[in-house]
């Protein structure tokens, strides 16, 4: 009832640990496997290691997270450990995510950690890169495009390209990354934002500015992939991620579009034992209720 496909990559269920949260280690990632996970993203690595920001780095209320993590990662070498392990020892599939500074250093990265045989590449083109003004890969169709040409030229691997909420018009920038080599894209990553302290008088985090997640961007991410399914068709996968936090909203993302379904903010808050097993069974209860016998007949109603 719940299996899914992302191009040729069969899932058990659509529920995917999304990057960044409990994809730190090749332990974390087999973790997601037992807590019923269909397939698990890694934390993005980059060519060399990264630090990250200093502290704090991530504050929340009530259904709003933000984060500045810093895209801390011990560099692709030592990832590529992790992810070997993880692909042998998961029975799940393992999703690699990559970013850079540079085109050239994606399609270097995205090269490296094919040695550790991933079942799909996720590249991370709306990570806070100083690139053009300060500007993601992702928020112009040329810089995009010139990532997915790179990484297809350097993989057979097949990759998603993970995109921002933040641009215009995301369909346009979804399509692009797809004519130039993406089989797949992942949306939404988290939405730009900014926590002050007004007694303090200072920025929450210590770089002022963080992602938003949670059940607060639900809304954005919806949106997000209703716009892109409607510019890369049918065929095209589409991970859906953001503000998922039970089956009902799982639900709701495959009828806006979504192949497959990321989750993150929502692990670390639900309590169970087995998150991704709980979320499912969820939204098999929805299924079995509504009269549903597979995801793909979730759709909406023009």
């Amino acid at each position: 009832m719940l299996g899914t496909c992302l191009g040729k990559l069969k899932l058990e269920n659509p529920l995917i640990l999304a990057s960044g949260i409990r994809g730190n280690t090749a332990a974390l990632l087999i973790r997601a496997a037992k807590e019923g996970a269909g397939a698990a993203t890694s934390k993005s690595c980059s060519l060399t290691p990264r630090t990250g920001h200093a502290n704090p780095t991530m504050a929340g209320t009530e259904g709003v997270f933000i984060n500045a993590i810093g895209l801390s990662n011990p560099g692709v070498q030592e990832e590529i450990l992790e992810i070997r392990r993880a692909v042998k020892e998961a029975k799940i599939p393992i999703i690699a995510s990559i970013y850079a500074k540079e085109v050239e250093e994606f399609a270097e990265v995205a090269r490296l950690i094919s040695e550790a045989k991933p079942h799909m590449l996720e590249v991370d083109i709306s990570c806070p890169n100083v690139h053009r003004e300060g500007a993601m890969f992702s928020s112009y169709k040329e810089d995009a495009a010139k990532v997915c040409a790179a990484v297809a030229e350097a993989t057979k691997i097949p990759f998603s390209a993970k995109l921002s909420p933040d641009v215009p018009n995301i369909g346009q920038i979804a399509h692009v990354c797809v004519t130039s080599g993406a089989g797949c894209i992942t949306a939404i990553n988290t939405a730009g934002g900014m926590y002050i302290d007004a007694r303090a008088r200072k920025a929450v985090l210590s770089n002022w500015f963080g992602g938003i997640s949670g059940p607060a961007i639900k809304p954005i991410a919806l949106k997000a992939v209703h716009s892109i399914r409607k510019a890369v068709g049918e065929e095209v996968p589409i991970i859906g991620t953001g503000g998922v936090s039970n089956g009902i909203d799982a639900a709701e993302m495959l009828m806006a579009g979504a192949t497959a379904v990321g989750i993150g903010t929502a692990i670390a808050a639900r309590k169970e034992d087995a998150p991704f097993e709980a979320i499912a069974s969820e939204l098999k209860a929805f299924m079995k209720e509504e009269g549903y016998t597979k995801i793909s007949q979730l759709k909406l109603e023009e």
